[in-house]
């Protein structure tokens, strides 16, 4: 696994996961009790711009498909909006399917507020900032992946106003171990308003989630001011962990993404070839596109190895802000060379 991106094979034009109409974001998928494939996603109407669209608007909905590749067909909303006073009870986002003891595991964020967006929101503004405050990671668990979901009233954790994590938690990246252990990456900022990413662990998936003062170093890169979207896994008694590159510092190219490995989940190497993969992509038609975005990395693992990568991506220039339209792609993964 030292050269991930040699792995990665051409993607399927007809793969993956869009919505006509709708902004989609964060695919997450899980083969289900039915032999089918699931994906977990975020959606929100493209009468929106993307930002702050995604903040406000977004739901977690589940799609399937005969094949890991796709295409998938949307199936139902799973975290719909409900009252304001719960924690998710506006927005849902950033979903990450996950399955133990025979138990589906829903990771999510979610977000509340306590007013009406409209045009004025269409910016970084004083109301963007008081949701983006209001996020929390939580967790649905299910029986079958078709639901019901037993949808929690309150979030895995808090911010803690005397360390890192002074506002919001966001981006789940949970890893569950063979034991049952967890191992989760989440983001959050301080009380001066800087990005980073720490580790939050659990005995088993129920909790409780325990943190420390850890933030995610990868040698001289620091966290969230150099990465973001971090996407965990165990493999042959390692940690891997896929994540989108802020800057091209570490891979070479801004919002590509990076692999790096550790033993403990705490101190992260790079390979020495650390890009995991490109917003180039080459098609299986022989076609070859730069991508506005390529991000929010997630793996479907079978027998212990990921055979695919799947990724939000945009058309368009740099960067989501200005997405012309958006869809989960699905890149499937040859043995390692």
């Amino acid at each position: 696994m030292n050269d991930f991106i040699k792995n990665l094979l051409p993607a399927p034009v007809n793969g993956g996961f869009a919505m006509p109409g709708y902004w989609v974001w964060c695919g997450s998928v899980i083969k289900g009790e039915d032999g089918r494939y699931h994906m977990f996603a975020s959606r929100w109407p493209q009468t929106l711009n993307f930002a702050p669209g995604w903040l406000f608007h977004s739901e977690v909905v589940r799609a399937s498909s005969d094949s890991y590749l796709g295409p998938f067909r949307f199936e139902e909303v799973v975290l719909p909006t409900r009252n304001e006073m719960f924690f998710d009870g506006r927005s849902t986002h950033n979903p990450v399917i996950r399955k133990y003891g025979g138990k589906y595991l829903l990771y999510y964020m979610g977000c509340s507020f306590d007013f009406t967006p409209d045009e004025t929101d269409q910016n970084e503004g004083e109301r963007f900032w008081e949701a983006w405050y209001n996020k929390r990671i939580g967790l649905a668990v299910s029986d079958s992946v078709f639901g019901p979901w037993q949808r929690p009233d309150a979030p895995l954790f808090e911010p803690r106003k005397d360390n890192w994590d002074f506002y919001a938690n966001t981006n789940p990246a949970p890893c569950i171990i063979d034991d049952g252990r967890v191992y989760m990456f989440y983001k959050s900022m301080t009380k001066d308003r800087h990005l980073n990413i720490g580790l939050a662990t659990a005995e088993n998936f129920a909790g409780p989630y325990r943190r420390s003062d850890y933030q995610l170093r990868l040698g001289s890169h620091s966290g969230a001011a150099d990465i973001e979207d971090p996407f965990l896994w165990y493999q042959d008694g390692v940690f891997h962990m896929l994540a989108k590159d802020l800057t091209g510092n570490i891979c070479g190219e801004k919002y590509a993404g990076i692999h790096a490995f550790s033993k403990d989940c705490i101190k992260w190497e790079l390979p020495d070839q650390p890009k995991a993969y490109s917003r180039k992509v080459i098609w299986d038609d022989g076609s070859v596109t730069e991508q506005g975005a390529l991000e929010r990395p997630q793996l479907l693992m079978e027998n212990g190895v990921p055979v695919c990568m799947y990724a939000a991506t945009s058309r368009g220039e740099l960067g989501f802000w200005n997405a012309k339209e958006s869809w989960n792609m699905a890149i499937p993964i040859g043995k390692s060379k």
